[in-house]
């Protein structure tokens, strides 16, 4: 049996816990996705979000995080082209791990998301909820691999 395990000390933890341990407490990350036009790497920081162990990156409508006019996003037009990126681990734990990303495009799912009390941030930067189900990005990340 072979399992994953990094040595801290005298103790060996396993890198899974450690993973899940981050996932529940850090925010920023960099993602590595492959341009939609160019077909090159593009890395962007951006925030995650844990909701009730749903790791999602979504965004406020105005792509600099103020009320106003919704604006496209570089990384949701990649993800939406190749879905494969790198969710790349840079506070508690610095890991690269290889994802997927699955557009929500549900409104009942979005509203459930954007209502969370992990996603108030988002709602404090718009009017109302309905701004942020209607135009926010939103994507949920789904992990490959054995993490």
């Amino acid at each position: 049996m072979s399992q994953l395990a990094i040595e801290k000390g005298n103790y060996f933890v396993d890198i899974k816990t450690k993973v899940r341990d981050a996932l529940q407490n850090d925010r920023t990350i960099d993602i590595i996705t492959i341009g939609a036009k160019t077909g090159l790497p593009r890395r962007i920081e951006i925030w995650f979000t844990n909701v009730n162990g749903r790791i999602i990156i979504c965004g406020t409508p105005n792509s600099k995080g103020t009320k106003g006019q919704y604006s496209p996003r570089d990384w949701l037009a990649n993800l939406r082209v190749h879905p494969e990126f790198t969710f790349c681990r840079k506070e508690s734990l610095q890991i690269e791990l290889p994802a997927t990303a699955v557009e929500i495009v549900d409104r009942e799912d979005r509203r459930y998301l954007m209502s969370a009390p992990e996603t108030k941030w988002y709602r404090d930067q718009v009017d109302s909820i309905d701004e942020l189900v209607d135009k926010s990005p939103i994507i949920e990340v789904f992990f490959r691999g054995k993490t």
